[in-house]
């Protein structure tokens, strides 16, 4: 029975994540949409600092599905391991690169396709190797995981961090480099899903009649999830406005995926039981989806045009026969000469002097 319920509670946690994924991947192209809408009739963009953003209600629609894909996400990791779940938002970058094809013509060339084929191929092995973490069933035990020295460090260091970003990088190279606002949104939602996780454990108590609403950790939590949520929220907004969507998104993955790890295995010590297979198919899966990643954002503005193809497999070519094609070749075998060059030089000057 514990094996089933195991097995039921990983199923669930498995449907939530890929719900997530599609509720988040279409969020993206919705606020895109609306965010568009807004520049055309020429009010203050998001990138500069403007909020007209609050009065379109694409946007609104947009932000309805990011909030149930990050409930369905939130469900899912009160059922199933962060390294399970997170992975799986690799789904979103293919969610979110269809549609933006098909409703905000954003189109993508090839090497985006192949770095999101990678993205899933990548994320599918992470799932399959993903590490299995330390048993964490009540509060007390969780307020013990965050005192932890190593988790102290790693927090300090994402704020700084952030803040770096934030009132340094940004105001130079908010701009013009796409790493700078995604890395506040993915540094602030490693800090996030640790929330998260601890708000689960408190669900589950209060539902099971335990006197959770007393404790202060579970109030603490929900403050600073709130407050991780606002700040994600609003540097995803700037990212989106001005940078490409099929770009942001698939980079958001990356960076949210490396930071949840890391603060995984430092608050989890998921790393401690895996063995030697497990550890390598894990590396390989994240450095399949940076590969794919790396294709999508390093290439995606070099056109892929049919010039670049070989002659072969050009359109239009296909009646230009190339001199190894079937029919040149049977020709010249039966017409091949037996002579040399130069006798046949020599042959047809021969022939001119008979015809004189």
């Amino acid at each position: 029975e514990g094996a089933g319920a195991m097995g039921a509670g990983f199923g669930l946690g498995l449907g939530l994540a890929l719900s997530s994924s599609a509720f988040i991947g279409s969020s993206f192209v919705l606020k895109k949409k609306g965010l568009l809408r807004l520049c055309r009739r020429g009010r203050a963009r998001a990138g500069q600092g403007g909020h007209a953003y609050l009065r379109e209600w694409l946007w609104w629609a947009g932000l309805l599905c990011m909030g149930v894909g990050e409930a369905a996400n939130f469900a899912a990791y009160a059922f199933a391991p962060a390294t399970l779940v997170t992975p799986l938002g690799a789904l979103s970058v293919l969610v979110s690169a269809v549609l933006s094809s098909t409703f905000l013509n954003e189109q993508l060339n090839v090497h985006g396709k192949i770095g999101c084929i990678l993205s899933i191929l990548g994320s599918t092995v992470m799932v399959i190797h993903a590490p299995q973490e330390e048993e964490v069933s009540s509060l007390e035990s969780m307020a013990e995981k965050l005192k932890d020295p190593g988790f102290i460090v790693f927090a300090v260091c994402v704020l700084v961090s952030s803040l770096l970003l934030i009132f340094v990088a940004g105001p130079r190279y908010g701009q013009s480099n796409v790493l700078v606002y995604v890395l506040v949104c993915s540094a602030i939602g490693s800090l996030s899903v640790s929330c998260v996780k601890g708000l689960g454990i408190a669900l589950k108590e209060l539902f099971s009649g335990k006197p959770v609403l007393k404790e202060p950790l579970g109030w603490v939590l929900l403050v600073c999830l709130v407050i991780c949520i606002s700040i994600q929220i609003n540097y995803l907004n700037k990212a989106l406005d001005i940078f490409n969507t099929s770009v942001v998104t698939p980079v958001y993955y990356v960076l949210f995926t490396t930071a949840v790890m890391t603060c995984s295995t430092i608050l989890f010590k998921e790393w401690q039981h895996m063995v030697l297979d497990n550890i390598v198919g894990s590396i390989s899966g994240f450095l399949t989806i940076v590969s794919g990643i790396f294709l999508l954002h390093a290439f995606r503005d070099m056109p892929f045009t049919p010039s670049l193809l070989p002659l072969f497999l050009q359109p239009g070519r296909a009646d230009l026969h190339p001199p190894w094609s079937s029919a040149d070749r049977h020709q010249s075998c039966q017409h091949q000469p037996l002579l040399p060059s130069e006798d046949k030089g020599s042959q047809s000057a021969e022939e001119e002097e008979v015809e004189k």
